[in-house]
């Protein structure tokens, strides 16, 4: 058995979907969707942090803490700030899938107004992750 030298000790999800995310959500009353951001918060430190020197803020204080306060600007300011970091990891990484912050303004804000504009972003979002995943459990 080969393994690989570059290879992480513990592999990341990569099998995280929009129907998933809708049901579960469903289900849970939208704590499985606070538990996927909040993973995806801290997967995004660990495959992005040694090369870009930032840390994305754990989502449960954003939507518990900060979301109030700043009467939910901060939610919208992380979704961006995580979006292009995705997007800039992907880009790293050369993976061919084009994701950043335009996805969250242009599908999830403006795209509310025909409904599955959210949808879209979610979906793009989780497959952006997934890729990035993959890539860090082959190579590190």
């Amino acid at each position: 058995m080969e393994t690989n030298a570059t290879a992480p000790a513990k592999e990341l999800r990569t099998d995280r979907g929009l129907t998933n995310m809708i049901l579960f959500s469903v289900v849970t009353c939208g704590l499985y969707a606070i538990v996927v951001e909040s993973h995806i918060s801290r997967e995004l430190n660990l495959v992005a942090g040694p090369y870009d020197g930032r840390k994305t803020m754990h989502f449960c204080l954003i939507f518990f803490i900060f979301s109030w306060l700043t009467l939910g600007i901060a939610p919208l300011v992380w979704y961006h700030r995580t979006s292009n970091r995705m997007g800039r990891e992907l880009e790293r990484r050369q993976i061919d899938y084009v994701f950043d912050a335009w996805d969250l303004w242009l599908w999830c804000i403006l795209g509310s107004i025909i409904f599955v504009g959210p949808l879209i972003y979610i979906h793009k979002r989780m497959t952006a992750m997934n890729l990035i995943n993959s890539d860090y459990n082959e190579r590190g």
